[in-house]
């Protein structure tokens, strides 16, 4: 430990020195107060100080709306009799209408092997351009990409748009909670990128409701007037992104640190010279800490050293939402209609279920702000995982026909957890994971990894729930549920507390190899500017001064 604090301290010094060269005298003065104002700030003051910040974070990341909208649209088109005779056979019997298993595998998965690549060009293009540019390329596209899916006159047709579609995705669910966690301070964060889940939310919303309205159609519009919805985003959009300031730290980055300063002057609303002047000394100096303790930008970078472990932490916070069994509880209408409830039934349930999801993410903005990351995370996981398994239980048990009331009621509740727990917080832990230096990159390594876990999930389900192929229905629960505790034993170990702390603080505690369990109680100094601060001073238990960081 004392080898490695000796390192950092080194390390903290260099870039103390390189602030004071690039900004001149005073600079790292500066810096520490602007990183004292972020923890003293509270709630209403930070929204008071920047809430031009929180309008643009908000406006970007309603791009997000779109890939929720798409991901709930194609999984529930199974259970919806048009489209089902559109690019489905009809097996007779009580099986009647379909969607082969293999062409709703092609179709579920389509989209998220487009959201691979867009998401891994994402990160290089974003590190280079930025967000604002990368992102009004990514809606242009889109706008013309939907017209494959509107007019798709075959299955095969309707697989090639959604992948074409999915490189757009891709790039919104990266840039948007990398966005958010970079213009807004500290106590703002966490707030910000769960609004981003919200999105999503709001996204499978307007899906389920546009879907149940439909369903009683018997011609084609039953299914391209949710298709040729999508129009309604991306020409407003675009226009947002070309007025939205780029981040600062995006800028700093790229040693532009007038047009920075002039950014963070946008986003700042009401701060004053001295404030901003704070705020880019404290965002210089955490660029060059991160640029001390390991260099280099490339996607090679992010499995190096100490960025090895937070890309392993950003990782497996979006992959856990996976293996929580979000593909088979965030399905509802499929799985109801297989259980034995009509289509209106089943549709009717599903819009509950997205209606649920948007309340709960609600609420767990007050979570949050309590709690903090690693525990909503960490228990939400172990409830998630009871769920599935009583759900699966309940399939075995009985066939009485009020055990799918039962079934459908337990759906309710996993979601209303998922959308406390789980959903939102690996948007927050995520962006504030990964280093400043390699965001990009990391955010998109991590949703690829999301996708990649996601399109083995979509292979799998419609094995799992098709009464073509294995037939399983609530027994499904068993292998989500075994799924969710393993996510929920790598959490309880290996995912660690980012509450309350700056960049620059998660960078030492990072550096320094502190444990998971220990870095919500470890107090650490990102400026050790005085000649007689000791080793021992950088970084300490938060037992041996309980009141140090509220001073």
């Amino acid at each position: 430990m004392a080898s490695t604090v000796d390192t950092v301290l080194a390390v903290e010094k260099t870039a103390v020195n390189h602030v004071e060269d690039t900004l001149g005298h005073g600079a790292v003065n500066e810096a520490r107060q602007a990183s004292d104002d972020e923890h003293s700030q509270t709630l209403m003051q930070a929204l008071r100080e920047n809430r031009k910040a929180v309008m643009w974070s908000v406006l970007v990341s309603v791009t997000i709306i779109m890939e929720g909208y798409d991901t709930i649209l194609m999984a529930n088109f199974f259970a919806y009799p048009t489209f089902n005779q559109k690019y489905g056979h009809d097996y007779g019997g009580d099986i009647g209408w379909q969607v082969s298993a293999p062409w709703q595998t092609g179709l579920s998965m389509a989209s998220t092997v487009g959201c691979i690549f867009g998401g891994i060009l994402n990160g290089y293009c974003a590190s280079r351009w930025g967000y604002r540019i990368v992102m009004f390329v990514a809606l242009a596209f889109l706008n013309g990409l939907i017209f494959i899916t509107f007019f798709a006159n075959s299955t095969g047709v309707l697989v090639t748009g959604q992948v074409l579609c999915g490189l757009s995705w891709g790039v919104f669910a990266t840039i948007g909670p990398a966005y958010a966690s970079e213009v807004c301070p500290t106590v703002l964060r966490g707030y910000l990128t769960i609004y981003v889940n919200l999105c999503w939310a709001i996204g499978q919303l307007i899906a389920s409701g546009v879907l149940y309205g439909l369903v009683d159609r018997k011609d084609e519009w039953g299914y391209r007037i949710p298709f040729g919805l999508q129009w309604i985003w991306p020409v407003p959009l675009m226009v947002i992104c070309w007025l939205a300031p780029e981040s600062p730290w995006w800028l700093v980055r790229h040693d532009r640190l007038e047009d920075a300063k002039r950014s963070i002057r946008r986003l700042g609303g009401t701060k004053t010279e001295e404030q901003i002047n704070g705020q880019l000394a404290m965002m210089v100096h955490t660029i060059k800490l991160e640029a001390e303790i390991e260099a280099g930008t490339t996607y090679y970078d992010c499995f190096k050293g100490v960025d090895l472990r937070r890309t392993e932490i950003c990782c497996m916070a979006f992959v856990g939402q996976i293996l929580s069994g979000s593909t088979f509880a965030y399905s509802p209408a499929y799985f109801f209609t297989q259980a034995g409830l009509s289509v209106n039934h089943s549709f009717q349930l599903g819009v509950g279920c997205t209606g649920i999801a948007f309340v709960g993410t609600c609420f767990s903005w007050w979570l949050i702000s309590g709690l903090g990351r690693r525990t909503l995370y960490v228990w939400g996981q172990g409830i998630l995982c009871t769920t599935l398994f009583i759900i699966g239980i309940l399939d075995v048990s009985s066939s009485a026909n009020g055990i799918m009331w039962a079934q459908a009621g337990l759906c309710f509740f996993w979601l209303l957890t998922y959308s406390l727990t789980v959903g939102p917080i690996a948007y927050a832990i995520v962006s504030e994971t990964s280093s400043v230096r390699l965001r990009p990159l990391t955010v998109s390594l991590a949703r690829t990894a999301y996708q990649i876990i996601n399109v083995a999930s979509q292979v799998l389900q419609p094995y799992f729930m098709n009464p073509t192929a294995w037939n399983a229905s609530g027994k499904t629960g068993f292998f989500w549920g075994a799924t969710a505790l393993a996510a929920f034993v790598w959490a309880f170990f290996r995912l660690p507390e980012a509450k309350d702390r700056t960049y620059a603080e998660l960078d030492i505690l990072f550096a320094s190899k502190i444990k998971a369990s220990k870095f919500a109680s470890t107090v650490v100094d990102p400026y050790p500017v005085r000649p007689s601060e000791s080793q021992e001073g950088l970084v300490r238990e938060k037992a041996q001064e309980p009141n140090e960081r509220n001073q």
